[in-house]
């Protein structure tokens, strides 16, 4: 799928969690995405990119312009070398937190998301990829 614009964002304070919603909501109506869909991506990247912080010990995401024939989206790779995620299925489920949170997090970002995608391994980290089209 060609990319026409890439960014890399890393994530080591909170300060960077800013930058990556800032980011976002630039390449998101750079691409033309609607408010309603720009405020749905940058909620989404906003949260993964606080559980890359919190939970991942830090990271980086990649923000990628997709251009599929005439069709344009953003897409959000996430990935950290933290701990790592020992039960994906309940960590997706509502109202499931190893931290303080409200548990919404994971859940939240994937229906926020026309594409949503996680690998983790325990001891090697996690990667979320998503994704929204206009």
């Amino acid at each position: 799928m060609p990319t026409t614009k890439t960014e890399r964002v890393e994530i080591r304070q909170s300060d960077d969690v800013v930058r990556v919603r800032q980011q976002t909501r630039t390449l998101a109506v750079e691409v033309g995405l609607s408010l309603v869909d720009q405020t749905k991506i940058v909620t989404a990247s906003s949260e993964l990119a606080r559980n890359t912080l919190d939970y991942g010990g830090g990271g980086e995401v990649v923000l990628e312009i997709l251009d599929q024939g005439g069709r344009r989206g953003l897409r959000l790779t996430f990935e950290d070398r933290g701990a790592g995620i020992p039960d994906i299925e309940q960590a997706l489920k509502d109202g499931f937190t190893t931290g303080k949170g409200m548990g919404l997090g994971l859940g939240g970002a994937k229906r926020l998301c026309n594409e949503f995608s996680i690998a983790s391994k325990p001891g090697e980290g996690t990667k979320v990829i998503i994704a929204r089209w206009k």
